[in-house]
């Protein structure tokens, strides 16, 4: 079941109220627990979004207005300018699911489409609601649009979603024409799949039209007259600036008059009109120009028992007819009328119980690369460890660093000479504190003897003298991994300026792997645009055995649930199945029995091939019966050449970013940088190797 839903739309003014204030109000019959987060709100300065008072208001919301969004639009923009939008998304996740830990349901409502681009609008609506993980809640404006018009504009919203990776539950086709609904709402599940619950809300003009206090709000009018009817309804406008029998016989119900101040003649005549039962009821008048009309006007005006609201405004009458034109009827937080027309319209044109049904339904499997890198954060996060950091003054260990430091996600030690860490520190511009971090040098360390008589003691049977102890404890490798075997830290990460066989092999002569495992491994966290996927061995063992591969397997396996990845393991080959023969096939095959036999409790499959296990199409074909195929989460290459350069292949074609490797199978976590490694590569070993460590 999903406890969230995105409001999302294509255009300004569809009608998301009405769906917000009827799906809160179905809620609120449910739970007292409900969320309302907008995580990009359009306001001018000091002012607050309006559908954040409204519902917060109305339904009493406990939430703290400032936590009920993460930007406005404007420092929406500027990270997206600065390519931040890690940032970006990152912040929205994060306040996100501090309201959803809370709630028992929350409302995620898209942008007002009132901002910079419709486009970048539009196409952040869809990112958003994709690594959030939440269904679609999709409300079209039918306003003067044909029945063709709105079945295209609804098929090509919908596809933009769902091939992003985001289920739409419902489309509501909103302010739809009266004595339409039902054709638009069969030709829309005719267009549409079936899993989309259709909705369609007449248009009301209670809602649609905006009122004489709107317009003065909107206009920053003064209120001469009437201020008690400030709530009547516009549906029409006129300009009064014809002789007075022209002017009565455009007259039509809730019309507002525009005229200038000194046209006394009109003022009147409107007036009588709004009192006589030949003519349509006047919404209001609003005198344009500056100009006030004379005393005797006015002081026949005052004398009248019903005055319609009259303002008056500097601008001229057709720059006044211009911004009325393009004001809008919104729904404020006090107008109880127009908030429980709403509701009513929501509950007669939305089947409770069948929206209701699809939230509980709902299931994601959709993990994006920002949500999975904001997890890993989060989980290191919870229970901070201690990592060393070998090439201490490597550029970008120390940009990494800074980040770290930062985000107070784990504690570190640099190794290296601290006056060369802090001028390579000062050139960068970094405004990491040299105290907030560790700092050592193998020689001149407290620890060095202590090190190097324990390496001596650990490795004297290999032929290691106390003199090669010595020489050994100098390099930082030896020293870092000596650090985390003592547990003076929880793990190291290293290789940015060191070969992979530098880096482990202390590890491997004196941590050594963890009981009931015979291989040390490797794996990728491969971050494709919908999901995550765990490659291994990509780095490590060259020519795996059947033992072996059934080792790195079932270590992939266990990598995989420690990240919270269900792992569906695929044994990958060149076939599929019994259909192909050979040797290396054969290998695969004995390897996934092994695996069967030692972890029954796992899902695995093979041999098979690479579009069989992950397209589900294909696998669905080559093998119906299988609980793996078209679905595999953790990969397994026969050898190093077919996972170094598979790994390669998809993290160059397809954008994907790759974390790892991961070593998988000692007794405690040290892992191996890519000399090519960027800034966010060490960044994300490091989160990783701190979340070994919580489970070491």
């Amino acid at each position: 079941m999903t406890n969230a839903i995105y409001l999302t739309t294509t255009e300004p003014f569809s009608g998301k109220s009405i769906f917000a204030l009827g799906l809160v109000n179905l809620l609120a019959s449910k739970t007292d627990k409900i969320g309302y987060f907008k995580p990009i709100i359009t306001v001018k300065k000091k002012q607050r979004d309006r559908r954040l008072e409204l519902i917060k208001q109305h339904f009493k919301l406990a939430l703290p207005y400032e936590d009920m969004y993460a930007f406005t639009i404007e420092k929406a923009f500027k990270e997206i300018n600065r390519n931040n939008e890690a940032v970006l998304i990152d912040t929205i996740i994060d306040k996100f699911q501090r309201i959803q830990e809370s709630s028992d349901f929350v409302v995620v409502e898209g942008t007002d489409f009132a901002g910079i681009s419709r486009n970048v609008e539009y196409n952040g609506n869809v990112s958003i609601a994709k690594n959030l993980g939440i269904p679609a809640a999709i409300i079209l404006n039918c306003a003067h649009k044909s029945v063709a018009e709105i079945v295209e504009q609804a098929i090509s919203t919908t596809n933009s979603f769902t091939s992003n990776g985001v289920q739409v539950l419902t489309l509501v086709a909103n302010k739809a024409e009266v004595g339409h609904e039902k054709e638009i709402s069969q030709k829309l599940k005719e267009a549409l799949s079936e899993d989309i619950l259709i909705s369609t809300i007449p248009v009301h003009l209670e809602l649609s039209n905006p009122t004489m206090e709107e317009i003065r709000d909107a206009m920053g009018a003064t209120v001469m007259f009437g201020e008690n009817l400030l709530t009547n309804r516009v549906d029409h406008v006129i300009v009064g600036a014809m002789q007075l029998r022209n002017f009565l016989q455009r007259l039509k119900n809730n019309t507002l008059v525009i005229t200038p101040g000194d046209r006394g003649d009109i003022i009147i005549g409107a007036l009588q009109a709004n009192i006589s039962k030949n003519f349509g009821k006047i919404s209001g008048l609003i005198l344009s120009g500056g100009m006030l009309p004379e005393d005797s006007i006015v002081q026949l005006v005052e004398g009248l028992e019903t005055v319609v609201p009259i303002l008056q405004v500097e601008e001229a009458t057709f720059e006044v007819v211009t911004q009325v034109s393009n004001i809008k009827a919104r729904i404020s937080a006090d107008d109880k009328e127009k908030i429980a027309i709403a509701i009513r319209l929501f509950e007669q044109g939305v089947d409770e119980k069948a929206l209701t049904d699809k939230l509980v339904a709902f299931h994601s499997e959709v993990l994006t690369p920002r949500m999975f890198q904001y997890q890993l954060v989060k989980r290191a996060k919870s229970a901070k460890k201690h990592i060393v950091l070998p090439e201490g003054e490597d550029e970008r260990i120390l940009m990494a660093a800074d980040q770290l430091v930062k985000q107070d996600v784990v504690d570190l030690t640099l190794l290296g000479n601290r006056e060369s860490i802090g001028l390579i520190v000062k050139r960068l511009n970094l405004s990491l504190d040299l105290n907030a971090v560790h700092i050592d040098s193998p020689l001149s360390s407290e620890r060095y003897d202590e090190y190097v008589q324990t390496l001596y003691e650990l490795r004297k049977a290999k032929g290691v003298t106390l003199e090669m102890a010595r020489d050994l404890m100098q390099d930082v490798s030896y020293f870092g991994t000596m650090m985390v075997f003592k547990g003076h830290a929880d793990g190291m990460v290293s290789g940015a300026i060191h070969t992979t066989q530098h880096t482990i092999r202390p590890a491997l002569q004196f941590v050594k792997t963890r009981p009931g495992v015979s291989t040390v491994s490797s794996v990728f966290f491969m971050c494709l645009p919908n999901r995550v996927s765990v490659f291994g061995d990509c780095a490590v063992v060259p020519n795996p055995t059947s033992e072996q591969l059934a080792d790195i397997a079932i270590s992939s396996a266990e990598s995989a649930k420690m990240l919270g990845i269900e792992p569906k393991i695929a044994m990958l080959s060149y076939s599929s199945g019994s259909s192909g023969e050979g040797e290396d096939v054969e290998k695969v095959r004995k390897a996934t029995e092994l695996v069967r036999e030692r972890r029954p409790d796992l899902k695995v499959e093979g041999p098979i091939q690479y579009d069989a296990a992950v397209d589900p199409e294909v696998g669905k074909k080559k093998m119906p019966n299988s609980e793996v195929a078209g679905q595999a989460s953790v990969l397994i290459f026969p050898d190093l050449n077919t996972g170094n350069n598979t790994y390669k292949a998809v993290q160059r074609e397809t954008g994907a970013l790759a974390i790892g490797p991961m070593l998988q199978g000692l007794n405690k976590p040290v892992n191996d940088l890519s000399r090519g490694c960027t800034v966010a590569d060490v960044f994300n070993t490091v989160v990783i190797t701190a979340i070994q460590a919580q489970e070491s």
